[in-house]
């Protein structure tokens, strides 16, 4: 019987999940002829490491973090990542 409530208690409890958000300034380390503005904003949810690696090393990519936030839910089934506080900050403050 003990092991029945323990067991109905535990499941219970509704799981959430979160994952953090990255936003980086991206700069290609070779140079070419055609690279005007080599430099681009992304947004992942790699960590800066992981996200240097998976784009072939710091040796061809360099990664300036600009701001992180966390998000609710999951990034399965490719869905979009929230949007960032900062940017319904800035919307409340241009809205005064």
């Amino acid at each position: 019987m003990k092991i029945i409530a323990t067991l109905l208690f535990l499941v219970s409890f509704s799981v959430a999940a979160e994952y953090r958000v990255y936003q980086y300034i991206l700069k290609n380390n070779i140079k070419t002829a055609n690279d005007q503005n080599n430099s681009q904003i992304v947004i992942s949810s790699y960590d800066p490491q992981t996200f240097i690696s998976y784009h072939g090393g710091s040796n061809l990519v360099k990664l300036d973090l600009l701001r992180t936030w966390i998000c609710p839910g999951h990034t399965g089934h490719r869905a979009d990542y929230c949007d960032s506080p900062y940017k319904k900050l800035n919307e409340e403050i241009l809205k005064k």
